[in-house]
């Protein structure tokens, strides 16, 4: 049994200004089919225009508040949402709420640094 805790787990700060625990993912386990991390994304903060070509991802909103565009879709989310987003789709996320966003990112197949494609 492979256990990873969310305080030892190494912290990704992103150029957007987010911080990224990978939790479950190829850094840290011999996982290749799907992946977990943690984003914390402070107010006013924009996840940068980016896309996958073979990752597909699932956004789950645990607090805070913000705007979602996938494609061409743009969605104001909160803490209970959860946004899919396909692969070969452009997306970001922008805190526009009064606190710091948590967020789960699940991706399928586990995330790989070499599938993120800035737009």
């Amino acid at each position: 049994m492979k256990i990873n805790k969310r305080n030892e787990a190494k912290i990704i700060n992103t150029p957007h200004g987010s911080q990224i625990r990978p939790l479950v993912d190829r850094t840290n386990s011999s996982i290749t089919q799907c992946s977990l991390a943690e984003e914390i994304l402070p107010v006013g903060k924009k996840v940068l225009k980016h896309s996958h070509k073979e990752t597909e991802e699932i956004y789950y909103i645990l607090e805070g508040a913000g705007e979602m565009n996938v494609g061409d879709e743009v969605v104001k989310i909160c803490a209970g949402d959860a946004v899919f987003i396909p692969k070969n789709h452009a997306h970001t996320l922008e805190n526009t709420g009064a606190t710091a966003m948590k967020i789960l990112l699940v991706c399928g197949p586990a995330h790989d640094f070499a599938d993120h494609f800035p737009e």
